[in-house]
């Protein structure tokens, strides 16, 4: 989930400086490297992705960068048993990239952070920005306001939990350079999500203390958040997306399972693919 530490003004010029040369030193050896240090061997591109293979979108042009909310160090919610949503985060962050790997998008980044504060957040921006990518999605699980809590006892253990809401929620915002991009994005991505039979939660329009955000899509499950600082400060199209709720203690079982990481990470795919073509066709590479 989110926190208020997305809501920040720049960093002094120094410490910017010091930041972006680390990200673009990170960068270049990643985007340079050869494909096996990227990926596993096992991620090989793959002629049958299941998926629209739109031969318009060039995909070994196109590049990802998927960002891991949260860190070891600051690990977000805690699910309904006990579980860091950092966890969730990286696991369905890595299915991610792994499918886009194998469908041919050959030029991904796996954001991966560590510590606390502001500072790794603007930083995921800078690294993102710096590896020139062309669509930027931040992976999160999504919590509710304390005031919906209840509590029950998991393996000996009392733990707070919601099952008032439960569904996915996408995320843009409108200082993003890129916003009607980022919007067009999220609304592909959210059909794709509906298209397999998962839902979106309006708790976040909820007219209550930390909620009240603007629904775009009520079809589609979109969000403006214009504070968001992964959002706002990067340089590409970005989408966050609140895969599900995970103090819900039905909906934190079915996120956990390899089958709903598998359909969320086609349900992305699916909706770059269609992006990327449609990206690609309005403005391409050498001229963007």
């Amino acid at each position: 989930m989110v926190t208020p530490e997305e809501r920040a003004g720049p960093l002094p010029r120094e410490r910017y400086q010091r930041a972006m040369l680390a990200v673009v030193l990170a960068a270049l050896s990643i985007s340079c490297a050869p494909a096996g240090a990227i990926a596993a061997p096992d991620i090989a591109p793959s002629p049958d992705t299941g998926v629209d293979r739109n031969p318009s979108c060039r995909r070994e042009d196109f590049r990802i960068a998927i960002d891991v909310g949260h860190t070891p160090d600051a690990p977000g919610a805690l699910s309904a048993r006990g579980r860091p949503e950092y966890e969730f985060n990286h696991q369905l962050a890595q299915e991610m990239n792994d499918t886009f790997r194998r469908a041919g998008f050959a030029k991904t980044l796996l954001i991966l952070m560590r510590g606390e504060g502001k500072t790794q957040l603007r930083e995921r921006s800078v690294l993102a920005s710096s590896f020139k990518a062309d669509l930027f999605l931040s992976i999160h699980h999504d919590d509710v306001q304390p005031i919906f809590y209840d509590e029950w006892t998991y393996n000996g253990r009392f733990h707070h939990f919601s099952d008032k809401y439960a569904g996915f929620s996408i995320f843009v915002s409108r200082r993003n350079r890129f916003a009607d991009q980022s919007v067009q994005f999220a609304t592909l991505l959210g059909a794709e999500l509906k298209k397999r039979g998962m839902t979106f939660t309006a708790h976040h329009a909820e007219d209550i203390r930390g909620e009240r955000r603007q629904i775009l899509d009520h079809e589609r499950g979109v969000y403006r958040y214009d504070q968001l600082m992964v959002l706002k400060n990067t340089e590409a199209p970005a989408v966050l997306l609140e895969a599900g709720v995970i103090v819900n203690r039905d909906e934190e079982s079915v996120l956990s399972s390899p089958n709903r990481r598998k359909q969320i990470s086609e349900a992305a795919l699916a909706a770059a693919v269609r992006f990327c073509s449609e990206a690609q066709d309005a403005q391409p590479r050498e001229k963007r």
